[in-house]
């Protein structure tokens, strides 16, 4: 069993930088395994993509609003995967999650999320 644990969230001023953690441990887990990604939610929207990285780190993707403030990294040693997210708007406002994904040699997918960590953008 998979678990996914966010750590960094918090109020940051407009303009501003947070830097989440996302940590994955289990038994007998293999972290290059999974594809991981970071969603966020508001009550007034659906869960929508952050940014998304490859089981090895060579394909990144992200969310259309990003427009180059935030990267997406994972350091295999440490099973952890980041976030940094400069230029922080009010509209960043959100619980962000951590999500991993494994696609099976039988093409069945293992699925995981975190809890959440509420970022704050706000003066």
């Amino acid at each position: 069993q998979v678990q996914l644990v966010e750590s960094g969230g918090g109020l940051v001023e407009p303009g501003g930088l947070l830097i989440l953690t996302c940590t994955l441990s289990g038994s007998g887990v293999t972290f290059t395994d999974y594809d991981m990604s970071w969603y966020r939610q508001t009550p007034q929207k659906d869960r929508e993509l952050v940014a998304k990285i490859t089981r090895y780190g060579g394909t990144k993707k992200y969310g259309d609003f990003v427009k180059g403030r935030f990267i997406i990294s994972r350091e295999s040693a440490r099973r952890t995967m980041s976030l940094r997210m400069d230029m922080l708007q009010s509209e960043d406002t959100a619980v962000y999650y951590c999500y991993a994904r494994r696609v099976n040699p039988s093409y069945s997918t293992d699925e995981y999320w975190g809890q959440g960590t509420q970022v704050t953008v706000s003066s």
